[in-house]
């Protein structure tokens, strides 16, 4: 919701700075590489109940994310090769920050509350899985209530109050299952339109 709403702006104004640091020679997947290190450093922070300093590396995480596409436009340096790199980096981000909350989680709480944060990682997989698909079919499927944009806002109030970390979770939780259903139905229509085409009859 958030990326469709707002990408076009955030990226005219992170386009100058783009330039700039092609200038000083830093690269988009160098980018990509110091926003996988700052979440391994909020995984472990946040683990180890330090959830303030664990927003700040959350933060610290984000930036280089929202750099490197800037970057790569302006070097010229596009390519499917660095999609795939910043996907999957992100994934691997998602997954740290969630398991950092579980170990927090299981550590301050203990029962089976610590697999809250479990249960999101693995609808945000699912949301992950459907636009991935779905592209390969030559569907469309990005929207709805709760892409990652929107994620790492909701999950930076949670780690800011720590009473509300867990109701975040849950209200992420719900949202992330609406988002999934929306993709599901969205790319479910586009193929089913596909069915009843004249083309597809016989």
């Amino acid at each position: 919701m958030l990326d469709g709403n707002f990408r076009n702006g955030v990226d005219r104004l992170v386009r100058p700075v783009g330039h700039l640091l092609v200038r000083l020679g830093v690269s988009a997947n160098f980018l990509t590489c110091v926003g996988l290190v700052m979440s391994v450093a909020a995984c472990l922070l946040i683990g180890n109940n330090r959830l303030q300093l664990g927003l700040v590396f959350l933060i610290l995480t984000a930036v280089p994310d929202l750099l490197d596409g800037a970057v790569a436009v302006a070097a010229g340096t596009t390519s499917k090769r660095g999609a795939f790199f910043d996907s999957t980096a992100d994934r691997i981000t998602d997954g740290l920050l969630l398991c950092g909350i579980a170990w927090h989680l299981a550590d301050t709480k203990g029962g089976t509350i610590m697999l809250l944060p479990m249960a999101v990682l693995a609808v945000t997989a699912l949301i992950s899985y459907e636009r991935a698909k779905a592209e390969l079919l030559g569907y469309e499927a990005k929207g709805g209530l709760m892409e990652r944009a929107e994620r790492m806002v909701v999950l930076g109030f949670g780690l800011c109050f720590d009473v509300l970390l867990v109701p975040v979770l849950w209200i992420m939780l719900v949202l992330t299952s609406l988002t999934a259903i929306q993709r599901f139905f969205k790319v479910w229509r586009q193929a089913s339109n596909d069915i009843s085409s004249p083309n597809n009859q016989s």
